[in-house]
């Protein structure tokens, strides 16, 4: 974190990345000394409300963030940025978002936790656009437009006031990773996994809550000792925040937890918490074993929707067939029950050196009816990420000839533009349990 005296005493001449939140309410003009050098502005956390007619001298600025300010409207003179290609303005108070607000390179919008109740049909010239988040604002349709967006692969439109699911959304050929609940059009399939589900409820007071094990958008996981009638266990606790996440709403994660049933490949819910001192919602699972630990990191601002992995990461054959295997037949269990998981990705996968693996983080899942008319395009987009995470395994595997081909040839159409031509997950698990090391 820099700070305005630095900014002004010229200390921070030469950077390309500058942060500061300290209670801003004006753009400070020292960070137009920089203009030479900045890449990256991240004003989050202030005061602001607009930004200077003459931004685009910041003639080298890809990134800007300013979320947790006081915009209500997407300010117009980004548009005229020339280099700029990720905005982030969660959490402000945006109502309105200007056509001439969205720069021709726009790459990646954040947009989440706002009022926007429309957008501007020029997002269709977004060609370079591969993610949107708009999740918890105040949509009711989404601009027929957005699907000339060819290269978009994540789009959160959680929690807005969507009537339907644009269908339209379903032939975009590269969209991989959707998220929709807490929109009116689903509401019933979510009442009604959530009056079925038929998990157990678990007291606050027989938990005892020990050290943090980690922390994500939408809760904190805790370790703990759960008293039962037969002795005390080891358990992992995860309390979910109150707030509109990137992904869409803690309750909504929470029903899909709670109704995706039992799998060797996913993480078991034990129970729900009731009985919160104040009224938080929890879950109960059963305590990972330390040799599990996360399969990739997240996509980087430069990977954009891709995960980053060590440079040293390897995977045996044997290991990737079994990783592969297991994430396909959870994710074709997770269908079966009516849950999209709409974050198919490596970070959100626990594995240990034998190629055991869980699936796990279900903030951006949405629920759907086995039979709705959308039912098989949505797990056609599923069957994409999938795609995407085969073919980072086999980028750290050096597999035999045969093998390596026959993975291929199956990555290849998992990845298809043709949404219709991709294979089903169960022929996506079962091609990988006919091949053999």
């Amino acid at each position: 974190m820099h700070t305005l005296e630095q900014l002004r005493a010229g200390q921070l001449a030469g950077i390309q990345r500058l942060q500061m939140s300290c209670g801003l309410s004006e753009f400070p003009q020292e960070i137009f000394d920089l203009a030479d050098t900045l890449e990256i502005l991240d004003l989050s956390g202030n005061a602001l409300s607009s930004l200077p007619d003459d931004l685009p001298r910041l003639h080298k600025l890809r990134i800007i963030f300013c979320s947790a300010n006081q915009f209500t409207t997407l300010p117009a003179v980004l548009g005229a940025c020339p280099a700029l290609t990720m905005i982030g303005f969660k959490s402000n108070q945006i109502r309105e978002v200007p056509a001439a607000a969205l720069p021709p390179a726009l790459r990646w919008l954040v947009l989440t936790d706002n009022q926007v109740e429309q957008l501007p049909a020029a997002i269709g010239r977004c060609a370079p656009l591969q993610k949107l988040m708009l999740a918890g604002n105040r949509l009711s349709t989404l601009p027929p437009e957005l699907a000339a967006c060819s290269r978009l692969e994540l789009l959160r439109i959680a929690a807005n006031r969507l009537s339907e699911l644009p269908l339209w959304l379903l032939g975009m050929p590269r969209l991989s990773w959707l998220a929709y609940a807490g929109n009116p059009f689903c509401e019933a399939d979510e009442l009604a996994a959530e009056a079925g589900a038929g998990i157990a409820s678990i007291g606050w007071d027989r938990l005892s809550i020990q050290q943090k094990l980690g922390e994500g958008a939408s809760g904190v996981i805790h370790q703990a000792v759960l008293r039962q009638a037969d002795g005390a266990r080891a358990v992992a606790v995860k309390m979910f925040k109150g707030a509109v996440t990137s992904d869409g709403l803690p309750r909504c994660e929470m029903t899909a937890c709670v109704s995706s049933g039992e799998h060797p490949n996913l993480i078991p819910v034990l129970g729900e918490v009731h009985d919160h001192p104040e009224g938080a919602k929890g879950c109960v699972m059963p305590l990972i074993d330390p040799g599990f630990g996360n399969l990739a990191g997240p996509p980087s601002l430069d990977s954009c929707t891709r995960d980053t992995y060590p440079d040293s990461k390897r995977f045996s054959p044997a290991e990737l067939l079994r990783i592969a295997g297991g994430i396909a037949s959870a994710a074709r269990h997770l269908h079966g029950r009516g849950i999209m998981h709409g974050d198919l990705y490596g970070h959100n996968i626990l594995h240990c050196d034998q190629g055991r693996s869980l699936l796990g983080d279900f903030g951006a899942a949405s629920l759907f009816a086995p039979d709705a008319p959308y039912a098989a395009g949505l797990q056609r987009l599923e069957v994409r990420a999938f795609g995407h995470l085969l073919d980072e395994l086999m980028a750290r595997c050096e597999l035999p000839i045969a093998q390596q081909a026959a993975l291929t040839e199956l990555q290849t159409a998992c990845v298809q533009t043709d949404p219709v031509a991709r294979p089903s997950l169960a022929d996506v698990e079962q091609r990988i349990a006919s091949i053999h090391i």
